[in-house]
């Protein structure tokens, strides 16, 4: 079976990474989940992306809603110039763009009905801020999370760190798929 290309403003975020030398782009794999996760994403929905790059995650997550403007989608991602980057690609309005960094914002963030958390802050720290912003029936998509991939002891204390985190909660159902960079994916049970 022959995979089709992936969507034009995909592509697009694909080369802008590219062209930038940004090497931390969401995998194929992960960004089809995300369009999944995002079609499925409630009226009125919230979509929270922790770490935009150059924009690929958040292509996948814009093609997934298919320009549904009754969801938002809110991206944080640290470094100002990456920011640019992602911004230069002229996202739909429903989209808002934040420079700072996730832990420091989570908190005044309010409650996702989805969360991607593609960044250091939020997901290899701050994990427990990332999951209080998890609304109930909310689901939250982590990547990277295959322990093969890191060579440094601190990674793979990190990965642990996250797996018994999540496995702490009992309000979380969980799958740990290990397909592309290794993909954890937990919903909050309704309360």
């Amino acid at each position: 079976m022959t995979t089709p290309p992936p969507p034009a403003p995909v592509e697009a975020a694909v080369r802008r990474a590219a062209e930038h030398s940004f090497p931390y782009s969401c995998e194929r794999v992960a960004g089809e989940l995300l369009a999944v996760l995002a079609a499925a994403v409630p009226a009125g929905g919230r979509i929270l992306e922790l770490g935009t790059g150059a924009g690929v995650g958040l292509a996948w997550i814009t093609h997934g809603l298919g320009g549904r403007a009754d969801a938002t989608v809110l991206s944080v991602e640290q470094d100002p110039d990456t920011a640019a980057l992602a911004a230069s690609a002229g996202p739909p309005s429903w989209v808002t763009l934040t420079t700072g960094d996730a832990e420091a914002l989570l908190p005044g963030l309010g409650r996702f009905d989805l969360i991607f958390a593609d960044a250091e802050g939020g997901k290899w720290s701050g994990l427990d801020l990332t999951l209080r912003a998890l609304a109930d029936g909310g689901v939250l998509l982590l990547d990277d999370m295959d322990p093969a991939r890191y060579e440094l002891p601190e990674h793979h204390r990190a990965i642990a760190g996250v797996r018994a985190t999540l496995a702490a909660d009992d309000g979380l159902v969980l799958t740990d798929l290990p397909v592309g960079t290794g993909i954890i994916i937990a919903t909050r049970r309704p309360r």
